[in-house]
């Protein structure tokens, strides 16, 4: 090998704080609300596959005398799906509606995992040259400014707490929510909020255990765009 070469060869080679710290990527906004939006689709087929394969392996097992059959319906319930009228129908819609509630209970914690992953990922991607934190108010106040920028291009427009392990943090603009609307008006669009707020709420929470804080995330959409998240905190942290 030559001279020239070999020096061609060792400057092709990164330097070790290259590696350590490499440059960031950035990606377009808009790319990202997209990406959310076709994951929620995807998760959401996903989840009535998983569903539907899990009945099929119950009744497999129901059928080979693995597992006992479900109960049967009562009569009344019978009564109530044949007949034709106004308190049948209201039955059969509230019947429809709790299977959808339970689809979308799914779809929710599907997207609060991922969220959980994304969250703990970036919070060690910030921290990296940090101490760690002693208090949760830091740790909260973290999350507020420094993550909140990073995932959502702003900071919390308001945070409150009780000085006893709950705090509230509210975004009058939240971006994921932006774009959410329905055809059906207000209520279809605070439906379709709820979900979009899961993965959210699993990046607060995964971010804040790996920060060393096991903490509870609840998300309330009352007037779109705006979102709150309730942080609860166990006692003595």
């Amino acid at each position: 090998m030559s001279r020239t070469s070999g020096r061609a060869s060792m400057s092709s080679v990164p330097s070790l704080a290259a590696v350590a710290d490499p440059a960031p990527r950035y990606v377009d906004g808009a790319a990202m609300d997209y990406f959310v939006i076709e994951m929620v689709n995807t998760l959401r087929a996903s989840s009535v596959v998983a569903t539907a394969r899990a009945k099929k392996v119950e009744q497999d097992m129901v059928e080979a005398g693995l597992m006992p059959p479900p109960a049967p319906v009562p009569p009344a319930l019978k009564k109530d799906k044949v007949r034709d009228s106004v308190g049948s129908n209201a039955s059969r819609s509230s019947l429809s509606k709790d299977g959808q509630e339970g689809e979308e209970e799914e779809l929710r914690s599907r997207l609060e995992a991922i969220g959980m992953h994304v969250g703990a990922n970036m919070a060690e991607r910030l921290c990296h040259d940090r101490g760690l934190f002693t208090d949760t108010l830091d740790a909260i106040k973290f999350i507020c400014k420094d993550l909140w920028n990073v995932c959502w291009e702003k900071q919390v427009d308001n945070l409150r707490t009780n000085h006893r392990g709950v705090y509230v943090l509210q975004d009058n603009q939240f971006k994921p929510l932006t774009r959410v609307s329905g055809w059906e008006g207000r209520a279809e669009s605070l439906r379709k909020s709820k979900i979009y707020v899961a993965m959210p709420a699993g990046i607060i929470r995964g971010a804040l255990a790996r920060l060393g804080f096991q903490a509870v995330v609840v998300p309330e959409v009352t007037n779109v765009p705006q979102c709150t998240f309730q942080v609860k905190l166990p006692k003595g942290t």
